[in-house]
């Protein structure tokens, strides 16, 4: 008989699988993260949203002469910032941890767990001990960690505590005055405008000749050029080598054409992109099956090529975001209680949010990629400065805009990009009208747009699309018969 029925390994969104059903079952939580609960709440997008708001109203303090406001030059009390976030985020840690640790109904191992066959799990206890779990089902929710690249000299022990990536760069006891930053992803783009915004001289890295690269190329040069106002960017360059030097960090980069470049910084943050937690697995002794760049494969309901092995998150999904991890632990969690009703995820619109300033968010097919399909479209910009809300915020920034993508056939929306402020809740519409085949001109037509609010750019947006006008509806008003 085996030790348990069920066995969730990691406890970001697993911990929330393990915290909702199975009353009757006999659960088992493994979990080798420090401080306990996954990447978001720890490590990643709340603790990072806490910090990018202050370097919002900094940037919001700094540009409030244009409203006629005259206040002084904004100082950031680091400890406090810091405090201000780790102390909320800290204790709730604890408090998951003290709560599986009590529970009659889970059993939580605290170490790295590892498979050494298909039923069966060596766990590396942080006590230095060892456990041999055994189950009959087994949840992967290992998440994702920073990629650290193959640079020379980063192995250099004289390098300790002057190099980073996303899971400590946060909690830095002190500020430096220098930052370079490598990479140029949502990652980098995101931490660069942070400590920008914090007061740090930030120099950014990257090999491409802009940053997202994989964002909609007006969201990409949008954002390119925004941070370049306020951060050094050394685009076209590739980091090769890194060396201690006095108090900071040397690196070494070369472009395309071999001619090479040194800059200087206090720190290093390597933000180069993330890989899924698969190679500490054992998914060999489990026979998992991965993908070429190294994700399980699952099928539609979340179950591995093992079948009693399920997987939810950033260890098996191509879009490493919260909200999808959520989504795949309640359909997992659904399929281990009913599993002769299985459900399955299904291919509603994934969105994405950065909460730099400006803010960027997005959701659907990208213009090139539309391009590259041969897909009909139509596309449609409006700027935040050609409406009334924008000219009360006194914006007239050229890389403020919603762009809208959609079916020149149906008016159906196959994209939404937004660059400036509060970009992701302007999205929501937009993911709604794509979730729930809403059309464009039904969208921006079948209701009221408050006036004068800021939505009213998304509503611009959707009628300069140019699509057919489509068959009335009948009344969603009753109370006018």
């Amino acid at each position: 008989m085996a030790d348990f029925d069920i066995v969730v390994i990691g406890a970001g969104s697993g911990n929330a699988l393990v915290g909702a059903g199975f009353p009757e079952r006999r659960v088992a939580l493994i979990d080798d993260g420090v401080p306990f609960g996954g990447t978001c709440l720890n490590k990643g997008c709340i603790p990072s949203k806490m910090l990018s708001q202050v370097a919002h109203h900094v940037a919001t303090i700094r540009r409030a002469d244009r409203l006629g406001v005259s206040t002084g030059a904004p100082t950031v009390d680091w400890p406090a910032v810091r405090e201000r976030v780790f102390g909320r985020t800290d204790p709730l840690a604890e408090a998951a941890e003290a709560s599986r640790a009590a529970s009659e109904k889970v059993t939580l191992f605290r170490g790295r767990a590892q498979f050494t066959d298909p039923h069966t799990v060596r766990v590396d206890l942080f006590d230095g001990s060892t456990a041999t779990v055994t189950s009959d089902s087994f949840v992967v929710a290992t998440g994702s960690r920073p990629v650290v690249p193959d640079i020379a000299g980063l192995d250099d022990p004289r390098l300790a505590g002057m190099v980073f990536t996303s899971d400590d760069i946060m909690r830095v006891e002190k500020l430096p005055k220098t930052l370079a930053i490598m990479g140029g992803g949502v990652v980098a783009t995101e931490m660069a405008d942070i400590f920008a915004g914090l007061g740090c001289q930030v120099t950014v890295v990257q090999r491409s000749g802009q940053l997202l690269r994989r964002a909609d190329r007006a969201v990409a040069a949008a954002l390119t050029a925004e941070l370049a106002q306020r951060v050094t960017l050394r685009l076209n360059q590739t980091l090769s080598e890194v060396e201690p030097s006095g108090r900071g960090v040397t690196l070494y980069a070369h472009d395309v054409n071999g001619i090479e470049y040194t800059y200087s910084a206090e720190a290093l943050l390597l933000a180069v992109g993330r890989r899924p937690n698969t190679d500490r697995l054992g998914v060999e002794a489990a026979g998992l099956e991965l993908t070429a760049d190294g994700r399980l494969v699952v099928d539609a309901n979340q179950r591995t090529s093992v079948p009693h092995i399920w997987a939810l998150g950033d260890v098996d999904s191509p879009e490493p975001l919260k909200h999808v991890a959520n989504l795949e632990a309640r359909i997992v969690r659904h399929n281990l209680e009913q599993p002769k009703q299985l459900v399955a995820t299904d291919d509603r619109p994934i969105p994405a949010a950065l909460f730099t300033t400006p803010q960027a968010a997005w959701v659907g097919a990208t213009e090139q990629a539309l391009e590259q399909s041969g897909r009909p479209y139509v596309a449609a910009v409006q700027h935040y400065r050609d409406v009334a809300y924008g000219w009360a915020m006194e914006d007239d920034c050229d890389h403020h805009f919603v762009k809208l993508l959609a079916d020149p056939a149906t008016g159906a929306i196959l994209g939404g990009h937004i660059v400036g402020p509060e970009a992701a809740l302007l999205l929501q519409p937009i993911i709604q009208a794509m979730t729930f085949n809403l059309d464009a001109t039904t969208m921006a037509r079948g209701q009221y747009w408050p006036h004068p609010g800021l939505q009213e750019v998304v509503e611009n947006a959707l009628l300069k699309l140019d699509i057919p006008t489509p068959k009335a509806k009948p009344s969603l008003l009753p109370w006018r018969r």
